[in-house]
């Protein structure tokens, strides 16, 4: 009976908090009543998918933490990855887009995409850096007085 009183205590004792003021550090207070606590976001992850009528390809996980500069988006993303699986789904009727990440508009990697895809639309013609491409909007009147 002793031992089973002295456990719970140590358990009530654990579930206890202690508010303190702010002035106090952490240092300064028992392990016991700090709060665990857990980041606020999960950590990130980095996919690519080609997407299209015909069918989608595999998601492809990038390695966690990985910097993707032109480089290894070429070598490990397209070559690797994306261009295979578009290959094996549409065969070579495709038409290449993607956004405009550094990666994705660095000179190598459109010289590369121009000569290893059946078509490719180049940065210049992506919607958001062709004035033909995107529906203005009318300007704004200011009200009359």
């Amino acid at each position: 009976m002793r031992n089973c009183l002295r456990l719970r205590l140590r358990e009530i004792h654990k579930m206890t908090r202690i508010y303190v003021q702010s002035a106090v550090k952490k240092r300064d207070v028992a392990g016991c009543h700090l709060l665990s606590t857990r980041p606020t976001f999960s950590k990130s992850v980095m996919v690519s998918v080609a997407v299209s009528t015909l069918g989608c390809t595999d998601i492809h996980f990038l390695e966690p933490g990985v910097k993707v500069n032109g480089e290894y988006y070429r070598n490990t993303v397209l070559c690797n990855m994306l261009l295979p699986d578009i290959r094996r789904v549409s065969g070579d009727w495709y038409i290449f887009q993607q956004d405009s990440a550094p990666a994705h508009r660095a000179r190598a990697t459109v010289e590369f995409l121009e000569r290893e895809t059946p078509q490719f639309i180049s940065p210049q013609l992506w919607p958001p850096n062709c004035l033909g491409c995107v529906k203005l909007k009318p300007a704004r009147r200011t009200p009359r007085l």
